[in-house]
């Protein structure tokens, strides 16, 4: 496909921090951007921020309002809470939790014109620093990107908060993140556009976005294992850090600058069955790698590396690690909807419907024949 290679674009986070306890100087941080702070945080933790956040801007110049967004993100529920939840005098809009969470407080940020702070609790996705917002129908089956004008202002990671968050979590984040280099490389080979003000016009990716995704990969199999040890014990080392760091940012800067492809495309498909919800996006997407391997016929030694790395970390890497049935039925109805993704314009190869069911068996014999091994 001959496209148009001239225009190149980058897009980021303004800023990025990241180490242990930075959450509780919270206030310091988004004091810099205004001075009324509207907060939405996760259910779980909303009543044990709110208290902490009382006591943060008891002698602060700045005032905060919070609140806790529940249901599914779609765009009725985001009207109705903003009418009820939001009041017009804020100038800072900050998240406090997982995807959510983060992709309600962007379309609000969006709407208010305000400064967006993003502060998230778990390494599951990339969503943090993304110029997006993800949207379901009432049905519960993802039908929306939302692009926003800019980036978050900041992205604030608390890295001892995640290191004691359930490990399930940042192995998730790794799925999504072991996605940047592989479906990065699609892009670049049919030089398909990239995320970046793609409303506007097709860019294709900088030197500088290709770099980070590959940086991505290199960190995941140089301290993913290691960093999966530590987690589950709690324990935060360098490797942790430098996991969280390329789930959270070199992932997010990696899929927005470099694109998606066959990976999500199929791993996201996977929600069109009821129980694809029951996985988190990364544990789908992960699976959507190994099918993307095969769809564009890489090398064995790198399919046994990838494969090896997930039974390792705790991907899935079959149709029973993702508690679903693999009948033909479920199996077309999730290559249907896969195909309805522009993100498989990247793949440099074609294929129907029969023909992605037949991939996902194979990543499925692969995984299996993994796992026998163990």
């Amino acid at each position: 496909m001959s496209r148009n290679t001239n225009y190149r674009a980058w897009g980021s986070v303004g800023h990025y921090l990241q180490g242990p306890g930075l959450l509780e100087e919270i206030e310091s941080y988004t004091s810099g951007f205004g001075t009324k702070h509207f907060y939405i945080i996760d259910v779980f933790f909303f009543d044990t921020w709110t208290q902490k956040l009382a006591e943060i801007y008891e002698n602060s110049k700045s005032t905060f309002q919070s609140a806790v967004f529940e249901g599914e993100v779609t765009r009725s529920k985001i009207r109705e809470f903003h009418e009820q939840a939001v009041g017009s005098d804020i100038d800072t809009v900050i998240a406090i939790g997982g995807g959510k969470s983060i992709d309600v407080a962007k379309v609000i940020a969006a709407d208010q014109e305000c400064s967006l702070v993003v502060c998230p609790t778990i390494a599951s996705t990339d969503a943090p620093t993304s110029a997006m917002s993800i949207l379901y129908s009432e049905e519960g089956k993802m039908n929306e990107i939302m692009l926003h004008k800019k980036n978050p202002d900041l992205v604030l990671v608390d890295s001892k908060m995640i290191a004691n968050a359930p490990v399930r979590f940042l192995v998730a984040g790794i799925g999504d993140a072991l996605s940047t280099y592989f479906e990065g490389l699609s892009n670049v080979q049919t030089q398909h556009e990239n995320y970046v003000w793609c409303d506007k016009k097709p860019f294709v990716s900088t030197l500088s976005g290709r770099a980070v995704a590959k940086e991505c990969f290199d960190t995941l199999m140089a301290d993913g294992i290691q960093a999966k040890l530590a987690c589950e014990r709690h324990i935060l080392v360098p490797a942790l850090e430098n996991i969280i760091e390329s789930n959270i940012l070199m992932s997010g800067l990696g899929f927005e600058n470099v694109g998606c492809s066959v990976a999500h495309a199929i791993g996201n498909a996977i929600t069109v069955l009821p129980e694809g919800e029951r996985m988190m996006h990364g544990e789908r997407v992960g699976f959507g790698v190994v099918c993307q391997m095969i769809a564009e016929h890489y090398n064995q030694e790198m399919i046994d590396q990838v494969l090896s790395f997930c039974v390792d970390v705790g991907l899935p890497v079959c149709f029973h690690d993702l508690q679903i049935e693999p009948s033909e039925g479920n199996l077309h109805l999730i290559a249907r909807e896969s195909l309805e993704a522009v993100s498989w314009q990247a793949c440099s190869r074609t294929y129907g419907e029969e023909d992605i069911v037949q991939i996902m068996r194979m990543a499925d014999a692969l995984g299996c024949s993994y796992l026998s091994k163990k």
